[in-house]
């Protein structure tokens, strides 16, 4: 049987694709161009399948049978076997084995309890009986469950057909009978739902035979009624009787032919009816289909191939039992941890840089810039408690005696007690950027993971060293903070000395925001303590100026939703929801005032810790600094005595040269703190940098690999992990996949002719199906042309067939004079119902 010649050529592309991939054990989501059988239960699907192998293979019996999706691949070969891909290299010359091992090999994953699956079952068919085709039968639709079949069984079955149907890449084989409703077909139904435009569906009718008495399908197989885009093609299968008695196919598609030729209704497209026409034209569609698919095939294939080149570069020469190879790996893995160490922390313009956040040396840079400066601010800017901390040590140094002068003594005892306060954020840093450093070798180590003896030795003695340089580098720090206690330079050039102090004391509390109204910094947040209808749960744009705080609709800047002056506010943390996924802060003002309408703090939310800080950093440059949340407890209780005598005592003072004396040493704690601050911001990431950082990456580059040396034996530490190994073969197998899948790709000559695509038609009757009428009987007119009349009322157009085997009225040529109406969707894009070479 001869098909389409030249573009049959390219559905064994197909086959050799699947074979490519299944035969090596490789899964990849291809969606390979295929035909899926669909239809109800008693449709006839498995007639029209066994009419195109031409033979009895496939399972017969009462309730649902089809329970695993049947991937048959018709191959065009002089010699007639099946083949099953879960048992490769058996053939199968006698098909009643062939229906014996689908129902076996379905049993053993479904069992025997009707439950259905979507693991497929591959069976090639070679036949000379057939063309080149890959179709997929699916189970058809059941309403009722029977027996042991669960509940949802019609759910089941139409998810798992839908899995199959709903692919651009499939060309869906709708089948329905005759004698039923042809609206309420299960098989349009699923076509509808999965292809709405009708691009992948070829109806097919079945049992024209069994149709009623005067009545017959030619408005449908013309795609006048209830039209489809690609049209319909009828056929007539075996009925239960001739397959009980063991009819030949050949016979029945014998018979199928004479009933097509004697039929009065079908003789005028007997051309284009039966089982042969119908593997023409689903060989041309799919062909067609190969056609267009391939060039995005061969684009998927070669962006996989070249996502797996890298990996696949350091495996193609690899065997795992040479010393040598291992010594090599062993080397060039460590010298690739020196590099992604040294990046990490140096930076680097690769492609492999994080985009999603910040790491390695960028996360200690705003550890160094941002982090560590808020937290000495965070300390540091405690106003109230300094003040009472100050007026207690001048009254104490006094004693009994009124003073008279301001004592340097008070100055030396908060100075010293402020310098300690640095400690906790200097040490509080070297844990961050030791954790920070800990996480960049683990990083650096995962490239390690084929030998997980070697990646884990490699990170314990960088982690053992780093741990080491910690308690150098927390030594040195404390050394430092001590020195500073150690003497005070009140001799420095930068200290405003006792007699600036008192002049300085009314534009000190001014000294903190002198930059301008500069733009200090721009971003998303969100107000979290509005309700969701006041515009709480979306993003504004935030823009802080070194004055205000202004946010707008979006970053162009042209709706400005308000304007917030930073004079006298505060900043605060804000405990984090258990729901919660973002970081939130406050703006407050210590007076209790209201800041925002009637709300009397501003929660403001962003989507990281890392954006949190960096806002934080960026408020201190706008002269916003944090209190602490006792400060306001402090004030009020002034001293050991309570009520408002103790609380004036502790912070403001009626004696006015006690306020004099707090305000002058004020200044000089602020002007020195200052000087100290700023040499502890400077000093505290140069020792890191010094002592940790890049004594680190001298022990990677010098002596790592000497310490792996001495820890063991190098050919244990260099044992591959099985997952490595497997992944390493999976690997492969994907590759050569790929290669070989893209070398019969490019065999394909595209030098084809593919039909043209049908227009469209007005299919809005599978919606509104119900009062559809039935194949051959009156109703509504289609758009194509009037329903015709039953064939008892149009014996007038075509004489009825001579019987007794005499030959029929030469008729054919003068049915119907007229030329036939223009419509759309004329069946797929064959020819008319009326051949002009046959007038």
């Amino acid at each position: 049987m001869a098909g389409n010649t030249g573009m049959e050529q390219l559905i064994p592309i197909v086959n050799k694709l699947q074979d490519a991939f299944t035969q090596l054990g490789v899964h990849m989501q291809l969606d390979l161009p295929q035909i899926a059988v669909v239809g109800g239960q008693s449709a006839g699907k498995s007639s029209v399948l066994e009419n195109f192998v031409g033979r009895d293979f496939l399972p017969r019996g009462s309730g649902i049978v089809t329970r695993r999706p049947l991937i048959l691949q018709l191959i065009y070969h002089p010699h007639e076997y099946g083949e099953f891909l879960h048992k490769k290299g058996d053939r199968y010359t006698n098909f009643d084995e062939i229906r014996k091992e689908i129902e076996a090999d379905t049993d053993r994953i479904t069992g025997n309890n009707k439950g259905i699956s979507n693991l497929p079952i591959n069976l090639r068919v070679y036949s000379p009986n057939v063309l080149n085709l890959t179709l997929i039968d699916l189970p058809g639709l059941t309403k009722v469950p029977v027996g042991d079949q669960p509940q949802d069984i019609e759910q089941q079955i139409r998810n798992m057909i839908m899995t199959y149907i709903s692919k651009d890449s499939c060309l869906i084989l709708a089948v329905s009978p005759a004698n039923s409703d042809l609206a309420n077909s299960d098989a349009l139904k699923l076509s509808k739902d999965a292809d709405p435009d009708g691009l992948r569906t070829i109806g097919v009718i079945t049992k024209l035979d069994l149709m009623d008495e005067g009545t017959d399908a030619r408005d449908v197989l013309e795609n006048k009624l209830l039209p489809l885009r690609r049209g319909y093609v009828g056929v007539v299968n075996r009925s239960q009787k001739d397959i009980d008695g063991k009819k030949d196919i050949k016979a029945a598609m014998a018979a199928e032919r004479k009933f097509f030729l004697a039929h009065p209704a079908y003789r005028h497209v007997a051309d284009r009816m039966g089982t042969p026409y119908l593997q023409r034209v689903l060989n041309q569609q799919l062909t067609n289909h190969i056609r267009e698919t391939l060039p995005s095939l061969r684009d998927k294939l070669q962006k996989q191939l070249l996502a797996m080149e890298k990996e696949v570069e350091q495996y193609k020469h690899f065997r795992p039992d040479d010393p040598s190879i291992k010594t090599k790996a062993m080397l060039q893995m460590i010298q690739q941890l020196q590099n992604d160490f040294e990046r990490a922390i140096e930076g680097s313009g690769s492609a492999a840089i994080n985009t999603n956040e910040l790491s390695g040396g960028a996360k200690i840079n705003r550890l160094f810039h941002e982090r560590f400066p808020y937290e000495i601010v965070r300390m540091e800017f405690d106003e109230k408690e300094l003040r009472r901390e100050i007026a207690f040590a001048i009254r104490n140094i006094h004693g009994i005696r009124v003073g008279l002068f301001t004592p340097d003594m008070a100055f030396d005892a908060i100075v010293k007690g402020q310098i300690a306060r640095l400690k906790e954020p200097s040490l509080k840093c070297v844990d961050l950027v030791v954790q920070e450093l800990t996480n960049v070798v683990r990083a650096c180590t995962l490239k390690m993971s084929r030998y997980p003896r070697l990646q884990e030795e490699t990170e314990r003695i960088i982690t053992t060293h780093i741990r080491e340089r910690e308690q150098i580098c927390k030594e040195s720090i404390l050394l430092m903070n001590e020195c500073e206690l150690a003497y005070m330079n009140t001799n420095h050039e930068d200290f405003i000395g006792f007699a600036n102090a008192q002049q300085t004391s009314e534009t000190s509390s001014k000294s903190g925001r002198k930059l301008g109204n500069q733009v200090i910094r721009k971003g998303y947040m969100s107000i979290s303590n509005l309700g969701f209808m006041k515009g709480g749960s979306r993003d504004y744009w935030f823009v802080l100026t070194s004055e205000s705080l202004s946010w707008f609709k979006d970053e162009e800047e042209r709706d400005k939703k308000y304007m917030l002056m930073l004079d006298g506010l505060k900043i605060k943390d804000i405990e984090q929801g258990f729901m919660s996924r973002r970081h939130v802060f406050a703006l407050y003002n210590p007076d209790q005032r209201n800041v925002y309408k009637d709300y009397k703090e501003l929660q403001l939310g962003v989507e990281t810790q890392d954006d949190m800080d960096s806002w934080k950093a960026s408020f201190l440059r706008a002269g916003v600094y944090p209190e602490k949340v006792s400060d306001s407890a402090n004030g009020e209780e002034g001293g050991p005595h309570n009520g408002r005598k103790g609380s004036s005592e502790g912070s403001t003072s009626m004696d006015p040269q006690l306020e004099r004396q707090v305000e002058t040493i004020r200044n000089l704690v602020d002007s020195y703190m200052k000087i100290v601050t700023k040499t502890t911001r400077d000093l505290v990431p140069k020792s890191l940098m010094h002592l940790m950082i890049n004594n680190t990456k001298e022990f990677i580059n010098g002596e790592l690999l000497a310490h792996l040396y001495a820890s063991g034996d190098q050919s244990s530490m260099m044992e591959e992990s099985p997952e490595e190994a497997r992944k390493r073969e999976e690997m492969l197998r994907m590759y050569h996949a790929c290669k070989e899948a893209l070398k019969i790709i490019g065999d394909v000559s595209m030098a084809t002719v593919t039909t043209p695509m049908p227009p469209p038609v007005k299919d809005d009757w599978l919606s509104t199906g119900q009062d559809s009428p039935k194949i051959g009987q009156s109703g509504p007119p289609s758009p194509g042309g009037s329903m015709r009349k039953p064939i008892s009322a149009n014996v007038s157009r075509a004489p009825p067939p001579v019987p007794g085997g005499g030959r029929p009225a030469p008729a054919i040529p003068t049915r119907p004079t007229p030329a036939p109406p223009t419509r759309q969707g004329n069946a797929g894009g064959l020819p008319p119902p009326l051949i002009p070479s046959r007038r």
